[in-house]
């Protein structure tokens, strides 16, 4: 099976493709076997896929996939490290009662760099096995895994946020989901120059992968997407159902230069045609007037009343471009999470806002990033990172925290100072208790970042 199309880029393709043949850990195998349960790696183009495939879907409550779907997921899927438990006293022993997904990805961290990382996906636990130790097998070792490969971060986005967290996960970057009542929204945004048009669904699955590729290191949270996600927004996967209702636009600008695309469906209102709802499944722009002209296109739409779009940024530019901003209803959830490995490399690797020295007291669940670290941050943003010796003494503000609160503020979605007001940071500097604030602020300085960061689909 040819996997170069839908692979995620970035990253070598020998250390992903290694991580995909990689055996499962050897701890959880032997775990899960003194409950009885087969724990291994399923082959993409084996036999076992279709099992697993339908097990996942099981596993989100969706139906059950028909061959025409699992041959376009077996197609598209060739990325992906794939895994189950299996239990030999099961009537259906071919089908799996658990089952977890990853592949080594890249993240976007503040500063416009990337860090190669782990994403996980499909997690499911049937009910008939639940309370015995499957999923936290399987999440540990899948970390260890991912350690054991050298990837510095694991990261995926959740159905269960309660879950993640006793792994080390924490939520980084928020997402919004907007409703806009568009006769109350009134457009006072920039009207560019350039046009908007109409394009076929395949025109549009070739231009959202390069738009998405030059914008996705300008917001930290991003990820490299795979091609199976373009299939999906566009409307392009042969199997999928409903997408004859999809439509997609364009951007050019004055230069005839393509800077933007989306794909939205427009929802009929049977009861009063002038009240129609349309759904935003993805929008890209590289330019502001491209942001400015497709989201105005969009909201002026004929016989709409009310325009859904998910996965924003918190702080978009959009609640600016309009001139009644209780027009839209805007809720904010948790979405990506991240779980750092690698302490020194996740550090070094992103930006800093400030100039500091840190001692980071980093305490894990898993034992994989526990130590002492000493973080210093230039005026030009960048970050040393080196691990302290058991006893060593360092002339700097402390953070003591957990895996999950560093991985927190690893993206800059939350300060440290909102994390010691809710008691899961602690902040020291000397023994002087009247110096904590100023040793909060001189971490929450170091640690931000100057803008939100986001995650524009799920995975």
């Amino acid at each position: 099976m040819s996997t170069s199309e839908s692979a995620p880029q970035g990253a070598a393709e020998s250390d992903r493709a290694a991580f995909r043949a990689g055996a499962v850990d050897e701890e959880s195998r032997l775990r899960l076997a003194a409950g009885g349960l087969d724990y291994r790696r399923v082959a993409v183009d084996g036999d076992d896929y279709a099992g697993w495939l339908q097990s996942a879907a099981r596993g989100f409550q969706d139906a059950e996939r028909s061959p025409e779907q699992v041959a376009a997921s077996r197609e598209r899927s060739g990325y992906r490290r794939v895994t189950g438990v299996y239990d030999p006293q099961a009537p259906v022993t071919d089908a799996p009662v658990a089952t977890i997904a990853s592949w080594i990805g890249e993240l976007t961290v503040p500063g416009g760099a990337v860090i190669p990382s782990c994403a996980i996906s499909s997690v499911t636990v049937a009910p008939t096995h639940r309370r015995r130790g499957v999923a936290r097998s399987m999440l540990e070792g899948e970390l260890r895994a991912t350690r054991d490969a050298g990837v510095p971060v694991a990261m995926l986005t959740v159905s269960e946020s309660p879950l993640y967290g006793r792994y080390g996960f924490a939520p980084a970057a928020a997402a919004a989901a907007w409703t806009i009542e568009t006769r109350r929204a009134a457009w006072t945004g920039p009207r560019p120059d350039g046009r908007v048009d109409f394009i076929p669904r395949d025109r549009v699955r070739e231009l959202m992968p390069v738009l998405h590729d030059r914008v996705r290191r300008g917001s930290a949270g991003e990820i490299d997407i795979a091609g199976s996600f373009w299939d999906l927004f566009a409307g392009t996967n042969p199997a999928a159902e409903r997408t004859g209702e999809k439509r997609a636009i364009q951007y050019a600008d004055a230069a005839g230069e393509v800077r933007g695309a989306a794909v939205y469906a427009v929802h009929e209102n049977e009861a009063d045609f002038t009240k129609g709802t349309v759904r935003v499944h993805y929008l890209v722009a590289e330019t502001d007037d491209a942001y400015a002209a497709l989201w105005r296109f969009l909201l002026e739409l004929d016989l709409v009343a009310e325009v859904n779009a998910e996965n924003l940024a918190v702080d978009e530019p959009l609640l600016w471009m309009i001139a009644d901003q209780r027009a839209a209803k805007i809720s904010i959830r948790d979405h990506q999470y991240v779980r750092i490995l690698d302490v020194v490399a996740a550090l070094e690797t992103r930006r800093y806002a400030a100039a500091g020295r840190l001692v980071l007291d980093v305490s894990d669940p898993l034992g994989i990033a526990a130590g002492r670290y000493l973080l210093e941050t230039s005026a030009e943003g960048t970050g040393r990172v080196r691990r302290l010796d058991d006893g060593e003494s360092v002339d700097a503000v402390v953070l003591r925290l957990g895996v999950a609160e560093l991985s927190a503020t690893y993206l800059g979605g939350v300060s440290v100072a909102t994390l010691a007001a809710a008691g899961r940071v602690w902040v020291e500097h000397g023994d002087a208790a009247s110096r904590s604030s100023e040793a909060v602020a001189t971490a929450s300085r170091v640690l931000g970042w100057h803008t939100a960061p986001r995650l524009s689909i799920w995975y």
